[in-house]
């Protein structure tokens, strides 16, 4: 079987000012526990952005406010089927960890190497944060995603505690895999407040933020706006080429047939400053996923009051959520019709109303995000009630 690679869902740069505020929002305490945070090599790398990459760094950065320092260990590997030096690398990263330390491990390093971490699972004080489920990718041969399946039903059933980062997400796991509920957390990406988005004319300009991957259903994005080209829309797709290259040439291949080379643009990836002038200039988000545990860029969009047009999947509903006075701000559609997301763009670009209130719900919903204290400290609770001496020695 050939090698696989989970995609980890996009994500933006974070205003340090923000940054700061997250992570002074409690007192930091005069004493620290220490977790060991296993998580994927080139989480910290700019040309790959990924939502699962800055989770990890993010709460990286907060624990400290809730009692915990962090050692951070980047095992480099194609995770979650490694080779054998990101293997033996990962073992010895875990083998040299004290009995009865606190371990959280991503899930895209830990659940496809049940080999490795179940041995140390009574030794060790271990927690497993899932942003994907492993079979969930998209465009996996059935052996493949089944074999991954039962790769990631083996590690959760033997770790300490499960972490998920939405509701949908925990509920998914726990009948999924057959998990104690009581075992199974949630933590739910936070969101930096930004200023509002300035847009472009406030209708036609789309921003797309994720991943060119299957998964990520671009091509359906692609199919949806060659079906509405007589509507004066831009778009641009924002994520990295290096998951998929053969489906970033299938999207170019279709951008061509379609004629639309001048209005749709497969920009790449974007951090920082770029990827806040991105949303900057956006009048709308749309995001064609085929599965999401959460959809952080959902979030970073409405944090700067953009309208989201998005796939009925996962946890994406509960990523768009509702503003305060009940107003939902955006739109949902199922994950197999192109046609319905083209008819929703009609609406979008010919009903004045359906802007308005769709905008008023995006700025409602920005003010009643949760940050990522909010995420620290649900970790943090977690991690508190993990086990304090290890079920085992060496």
């Amino acid at each position: 079987m050939s090698d696989v690679t989970i995609d980890r869902a996009p994500s933006l740069g974070f205003l340090p000012a923000q940054r700061a505020a997250s992570r002074n929002a409690e007192i930091i305490p005069m004493s620290l526990r220490t977790v060991h945070f296993v998580m994927p090599g080139g989480v910290d790398d700019p040309a790959a952005p990924s939502g699962g990459n800055a989770y990890d760094r993010r709460v990286s950065l907060d624990l400290p406010g809730f009692g915990w320092q962090v050692h951070k260990h980047a095992v480099d590997g194609e995770w979650p089927r490694p080779g054998a030096a990101a293997r033996a690398e990962l073992a010895r990263v875990l083998r040299e960890l004290p009995d009865g330390a606190a371990v959280l491990m991503d899930g895209i390093v830990a659940c496809g190497v049940p080999e490795i971490v179940v041995p140390e699972a009574d030794r060790l004080s271990l927690a497993v944060l899932v942003h994907l489920p492993l079979g969930d990718e998209t465009g996996l041969e059935a052996a493949v995603a089944a074999e991954l399946d039962e790769r990631e039903r083996t590690v959760l059933r033997a770790v300490s505690a499960v972490i998920g980062t939405s509701e949908w997400a925990v509920r998914r796991l726990v009948s999924h895999h057959g998990l104690a509920p009581e075992r199974v957390h949630v933590a739910t990406p936070g969101a930096d407040i930004a200023p509002l988005a300035s847009g472009t004319d406030g209708v036609s300009h789309l921003v797309c933020v994720a991943t060119l991957t299957p998964r990520k259903g671009q091509h359906r994005l692609i199919e949806a706006l060659a079906a509405a080209a007589d509507l004066p829309w831009t778009c641009e797709c924002v994520g990295g080429f290096g998951n998929d290259p053969e489906y970033v040439d299938h999207l170019r291949d279709l951008i061509k047939r379609h004629g639309l080379q001048d209005r749709l643009h497969l920009a790449g990836p974007r951090a920082g400053a770029a990827l806040d002038a991105t949303y900057a200039s956006a009048d709308l988000m749309v995001l064609m996923s085929y599965a999401e545990t959460y959809g952080m860029a959902v979030t970073e969009a409405l944090a700067r009051g953009i309208p989201v047009l998005a796939t009925d999947v996962g946890g994406l509903p509960e990523a768009v959520g509702r503003a305060p006075d009940g107003g939902v701000p955006g739109i949902l559609v199922p994950p197999e019709a192109p046609a319905a997301l083209a008819a929703e763009l009609r609406g979008w670009f010919g009903e004045a109303d359906v802007r308005r209130r769709l905008k008023a719900a995006a700025r409602g919903r920005r003010a009643a995000l949760d940050g990522w204290a909010t995420t620290a400290r649900s970790l943090a609770g977690v991690l508190t009630r993990l086990p304090s001496e290890p079920r085992r020695a060496a």
